[in-house]
C-alpha cells in the first residue's frame, strides 16, 4: 500500500488514496502507523475517495486510530494531495464528516472554507466553540511557558465536556493587535500538536468577540503561520471562514 506524508505548519498526515476502496487497517492498525516509535509518525491519517458530486471525500482518522472530526490542516493537506495528483487545479470541493468544503489553491497556500459558526460559549475564564471540532481557548500571558500537555489533558477529560467526547484546548496570547500565539492540545493525539486548523480558526473567533480583533488575524504556531479571515460578528454568527496556510509535501512510501 502506498503513502504519502504531508504537513502542515507542523500538524504532519499520513494520507492514502482510498479512491478503490482497497483501505482495510483497523484502529490498531493505524494507530500503529502513525506512532512515532514503531511506526511511520503522523498526528492523523486521511483516506481519500470519491464521492459524487464532490471532487473527492476526507476521511480522517485520529493518530489512535479513532475516527475523527473535521481536521483544518488535514484538509488543507489533502487538498494540496489532491491537486498534485492532478484531481484538482485552482479549486477543490470536497466533503468531510462535518459536511461541504471549499478550498483555493495557490502555489504556496491552500484556502479551506470552514464550516458557519454560530455560536460562542464563555465557561468561566475560556471559551468554547465548535469549528467542525469542539474547541476550548483559554488565554494566557507567556504561552511559550504554560504546560499544554497537563494543563490541557485535565480540561480535555474534564466533566464540562463529557458530552463533547472532550474537547481540544488552545492557549492563546495576543502578541499584537493583529496576531496571536496559539498552542494546542489535541484530544485524540493526547499531545500537544506543532499546530491545530479547527484550534487557530476557534481561537480567531473568540478573539474577534472577546478582544475585539478583525479579520484577517495572523497566528504564530511552534510549526508556522497560518491566517484566518472571516466575515460576521459573535452576535450574528460567523461565515466566509477560511483557514489560509502553506501545505508540503513530505515524501513517500510503501507499507
Amino acid at each position: 500500500m502506498q503513502f504519502y506524508k504531508y504537513q502542515g505548519t507542523g500538524n504532519d498526515f499520513i494520507i492514502i488514496d482510498d479512491r478503490s476502496l482497497t483501505f482495510q487497517l483497523d484502529t490498531a492498525g493505524i494507530a500503529q502507523l502513525c506512532h512515532r516509535r514503531f511506526g511511520i509518525g503522523a498526528d492523523g491519517l486521511m483516506l481519500l475517495q470519491n464521492e459524487t458530486g464532490y471532487d473527492f471525500r476526507m476521511v480522517y482518522f485520529n493518530a489512535d486510530g479513532t475516527e475523527g472530526t473535521m481536521c483544518g490542516n488535514g484538509g488543507r493537506c489533502l487538498v494540496q494531495f489532491a491537486a498534485e495528483q492532478g484531481i484538482v487545479q485552482e479549486k477543490a470541493h470536497f466533503i468531510a464528516m462535518d459536511g461541504p468544503h471549499l478550498a483555493h489553491i495557490t502555489p504556496e497556500t491552500i484556502s479551506l472554507q470552514m464550516q458557519d459558526v454560530a455560536n460562542i460559549a464563555q465557561h468561566d475564564d475560556d471559551y468554547f466553540t465548535n469549528t467542525g471540532s469542539p474547541h476550548v481557548v483559554r488565554y494566557v500571558q507567556q504561552v511559550q511557558f504554560t504546560d499544554v500537555k497537563n494543563i490541557g489533558a485535565a480540561i480535555r477529560y474534564s466533566e464540562a465536556y463529557l458530552g463533547q467526547n472532550g474537547t481540544n484546548v488552545n492557549f492563546a496570547e495576543k502578541l499584537d493587535p493583529q496576531t496571536l500565539f496559539v498552542r494546542t492540545y489535541e484530544r485524540g493525539v493526547e499531545d500537544e500538536t506543532y499546530s491545530c486548523g479547527t484550534g487557530v480558526t476557534a481561537a480567531a473567533l473568540v478573539s474577534n468577540a472577546t478582544k475585539g480583533m478583525s479579520s484577517p488575524i495572523q497566528i504564530k504556531t511552534l510549526g508556522g503561520e497560518l491566517a484566518v479571515q472571516f466575515e460576521g460578528n459573535s452576535t450574528d454568527g460567523y461565515t466566509q471562514i477560511f483557514l489560509i496556510g502553506p501545505a508540503k509535501h513530505v515524501f513517500t512510501g510503501e507499507i
